[in-house]
């Protein structure tokens, strides 16, 4: 199909064709996106030889810089779960701040526990202690589950290094450092007002009569006595953070080309980065505790049968972005775009928020969003590519409803009615969009 507005059709049939497959079919999404990957190259007359070669140099080019880095991650998140450091953040925080802020000390337990692990390991591995602050306190479990779930997704929208935020802001040439710095200055006044303030006004306190049956039949009172320091457990987990930003920070009074530049770069690339981190780890939360190498084997050979599904869907991603250029229909989005006189920000948030509502998953929906807008960035070099991710991020952590699994975990895990879910939570994560939206939009304007 030749010309702009043909070509155009083209992509809006392989973006129905996504949300279809997802949605209606139950395809998995890995397939859903390589379905319409074949879609726009035929559609728009590629040859087939051409196809397959842009799909494989897509999925090539994403994964070869993500797949280590994911890896490494979830490493870094299963020494958190195993070692129980994201409980003995959790009792930290709730014994500092008392149990009349609960609902702040998870928002804060869900932002910092969140960085190394994904949002359902994260809620499902906190549970256990909302139980027994439910229970002990008789608050509602809903005010005290619905900030932390607020800050697990904030984190896992915004920040590296979670899988679908390394991967758009590769995919946008962003510094990884620099989206980490705007992602903490957006997400942590985000997950503030959208969890401990929105659940205040629109949430009782005191425990509904039907929650304390739920809580005899989960609560387990059992304590684990051997948790690692709240210290030395949090600069485990920020560690990555630390080294990343610093490059980004210190390379800016740096000469390139010096010693100290290249050894300042290469310890604040994502990779040594995380690597270095996954070392501490092993020490800090394993061999230090009384571990041997044996069970950090053990540990680590749990962490990658599970990857299997992001690693494939963060490929599709990129290959529809390749499949979109090499066809021709980048291009063509993008004069398109451009004529809309939108501003880019309101546009990469709009439709990542579009796209997480329709497939009802914040990774597909952040790595569409990117490939439909890089093409774009190029005709509008004044706008920063490290706030379009964040603006990306912020789109997607909207309406977050029936169609995400991550909307069954919180409900099922807190045993509340559907009304009651897509009111305090659903409407939890469109008022975190908007404020990132907000926020994003005042910070593009200093920076």
């Amino acid at each position: 199909m030749q010309g702009g507005t043909g070509l155009l059709l083209v992509l809006l049939l392989a973006i129905v064709l996504i949300v279809v497959l997802i949605v209606k079919v139950r395809v998995h999404a890995f397939l859903a996106l390589m379905a319409a990957c074949f879609v726009v190259g035929i559609g728009s007359g590629m040859p087939l030889t051409s196809i397959a070669a842009s799909f494989e140099n897509g999925v090539g080019g994403t994964l070869g810089f993500l797949a280590a880095i994911i890896g490494l991650g979830s490493i870094l998140g299963k020494m958190l779960e195993e070692s129980g450091g994201a409980e003995r953040i959790a009792k930290t925080l709730l014994q500092t701040l008392g149990k009349d802020r609960a609902s702040w000390a998870m928002m804060l337990v869900g932002f910092i526990a969140g960085i190394p692990v994904f949002f359902e390991v994260g809620f499902v591995l906190l549970i256990p202690l909302i139980y027994v602050v439910a229970k002990e306190t008789r608050l509602n479990m809903l005010y005290l589950g619905v900030p932390l779930a607020i800050s697990l997704m904030v984190v896992h929208c915004m920040l590296p290094p979670h899988p679908a935020a390394m991967a758009i802001t590769g995919m946008l040439g962003a510094d990884v450092g620099k989206v980490i710095m705007y992602g903490l200055i957006v997400g942590l006044p985000t997950a503030i007002i959208a969890g401990p303030v929105w659940i205040n006004l629109v949430c009782k306190r005191e425990a509904p009569s039907t929650q304390q049956a739920f809580l005899e039949e989960r609560c387990d009172s059992s304590e684990r006595k051997d948790l690692p320091g709240f210290g030395i457990t949090l600069f485990t987990i920020l560690l990555p953070l630390l080294l990343m930003v610093g490059k980004t920070v210190a390379t800016m009074g740096l000469t390139q080309g010096t010693t100290s530049y290249e050894v300042v770069a290469f310890l604040g690339n994502p990779l040594p980065a995380l690597a270095i981190a996954v070392m501490f780890a092993y020490w800090s939360l394993g061999l230090r505790r009384g571990l041997k190498m044996a069970d950090l084997l053990v540990l680590t050979d749990k962490c990658f049968p599970p990857l299997a599904s992001i690693l494939l869907i963060i490929g599709a991603g990129g290959a529809f972005n390749g499949i979109l250029i090499d066809s021709g229909v980048g291009k063509v989005l993008a004069g398109t775009l451009a004529q809309l006189d939108m501003n880019p920000i309101v546009l990469a948030w709009l439709i990542a928020g579009l796209m997480h509502f329709a497939v009802g998953s914040a990774t597909v929906a952040m790595i569409s969003a990117a490939g439909m807008v890089l093409p774009m960035l190029g005709d509008n070099s004044g706008y920063s590519r490290e706030i379009i991710v964040i603006a990306i991020g912020a789109g997607a952590i909207g309406w977050t409803h029936v169609t995400d699994s991550a909307f069954w975990v919180v409900k099922e895990y807190l045993g509340v009615s559907l009304s009651d879910a897509l009111k305090k939570f659903t409407g939890g994560t469109v008022l975190a969009s908007v404020v990132a939206l907000g926020l994003t939009l005042l910070l593009s304007r200093v920076i």
